[in-house]
């Protein structure tokens, strides 16, 4: 048995996003196979937080080191993500295995994120989650992700910094004691219907027969639901049926994105909104998704064709393989690439509103060839349940060990340290300009403050 502490920054409980629901997962099939864990989030947990045996689960604000250096002093290892590394000097020092999830490429995801805001402020935040990712691989005894495509980009990030080096090498050629695939997983047992309907009869807009598309998951400017809502629109000339639901617009932890008045407006200039495309303004429960996916009959996913795109791991495809359903998606990412080659459904070019459109509505027949697709999902989905996705971390913290060129306190771990420092007088020059000229001297002083700590 190892003791584990797992953090997440995202909100623990009955409406959980993505990071939080990795993290659950990932104490709940630790706790299984017998380890002791601390779940730890550093953003809030609420009543509906119950674990299962052998998990307790904790708070710790950011920048509480005092509270964190107790559950660091306990544990043999920890598994985080985000910017915890970050936020507390005890983890960036520490003497436990630390294994780093970067399943969500922060820097690529905020390059998209930040288009609406200004310059400075845009330029900003994708240098924070930058630097936090550059850290993360710099310091790790173990890193995680969630695909081949996102662990050749961060071999990348690891030649780049130095931790390829003869000490990684010579302890494992292949570097799967640095890093290994973890891809996001899904429940083992198939989502169970409701005693009552939450959407078939009851919503005014979807009638019992409705040929239902969902989007299962948050709208975010690097989505494109502006192409699929026209598609909505054009199917509905062939199929008065039709009806699209964004499951939540809401998300529990990110600010909404001007993506989704852009959505609600076109729904409105073109007469669907409310009638052929509804949003949810809620976040579903976690444990309630399952029943809103039951009664739909396709799943949907859209997007555009950038950098964000070709590492991204969509998760809201796993709600769809989990639920049997098929689905229609835009090209570009690994998930079209598995929609087409295990024949889940269909694969589209991005913004081609009539390619879209008659996708949905292929997908919306009752046909022998959608019969396949649902069939191949059931089959397809037993490679995602958690067990089988977290099998590659359960078996590295069975044995908990540092990475070959591991050092006492983390310091020097690949590339010299000052190399890297001198190479970032300019950067650093710029950020001091920033913080001085939008927080004054007081939030200079307390992001040298900060900085000092990072890199002690």
């Amino acid at each position: 048995m190892t003791r584990v502490v797992v953090i997440t920054g995202d909100p623990l409980g009955s409406r959980m996003a993505g990071p939080a629901i990795r993290a659950w997962n990932m104490a709940t099939e630790l706790a299984r196979q017998g380890h002791d864990v601390r779940l730890i989030s550093t953003s809030a947990a609420t009543e509906s937080s119950t674990p299962s045996p052998g998990i307790s689960i904790h708070i710790v604000r950011a920048g509480d080191d005092r509270a964190m250096r107790v559950h660091e002093g306990w544990a043999e290892a920890i598994v985080m993500q985000g910017y915890a590394l970050g936020q507390f000097a005890s983890l960036r020092s520490t003497d436990r295995m630390l294994v780093c999830d970067l399943y969500d490429p922060l820097h690529l995801e905020l390059l998209e994120q930040g288009r609406d805001l200004p310059g400075a402020t845009w330029a900003l935040r994708v240098d924070v989650a930058r630097d936090a990712i550059v850290d993360q691989v710099r310091r790790a005894d173990l890193l995680l992700c969630a695909s081949e495509r996102q662990r050749l980009f961060y071999v990348g990030h690891l030649a780049a910094l130095g931790r390829l080096n003869p000490s990684t090498y010579a302890d494992d050629g292949a570097l799967d004691r640095l890093l290994r695939i973890v891809p996001f997983g899904l429940p083992e047992t198939p989502p169970q219907t409701s005693e009552q309907p939450v959407l078939r009869g009851v919503h005014p807009a979807v009638p019992d027969d409705a040929k239902l598309l969902i989007w299962g998951g948050g709208v975010y400017d690097w989505f494109d639901p502006l192409t699929l809502i026209r598609a909505v629109a054009a199917v509905r000339e062939r199929e008065p049926r039709v009806r699209l639901l964004f499951l939540g617009t809401r998300h529990p932890s990110v600010e909404t994105m001007g993506v989704v008045r852009q959505a609600y407006d076109l729904a409105v200039e073109l007469g669907v909104e409310g009638s052929h495309v509804i949003f949810n303004d809620d976040w579903v429960p976690y444990d309630e998704r399952g029943a809103w996916l039951l009664e739909s009959d396709a799943g949907v996913s859209t997007h555009h064709v950038h950098l964000e795109t070709t590492f991204a791991f969509r998760t809201r495809i796993l709600d769809y393989l989990w639920s049997g359903l098929p689905m229609v998606v835009t090209e570009g990412d690994g998930f079209a690439d598995l929609v087409r080659d295990e024949h889940l459904g269909l694969a589209v070019p991005p913004h081609d509103v009539d390619a879209l459109a008659d996708a949905l509505a292929r997908v919306l027949t009752d046909s022998p060839e959608v019969d396949q697709w649902r069939a191949n999902v059931a089959r397809v989905r037993e490679q995602y349940a958690w067990p089988t996705t977290l099998a590659p971390l359960v078996d590295a913290l069975a044995e908990p060990h540092h990475a070959a060129d591991y050092r006492p306190g983390r310091r020097g771990m690949g590339a010299d340290a000052r190399a890297r420092r001198t190479a970032g007088l300019g950067h650093d020059a710029r950020m001091a300009v920033h913080h001085l000229r939008h927080g004054g001297l007081r939030g200079l002083a307390e992001r040298v403050r900060i900085r000092r700590e990072k890199s002690s």
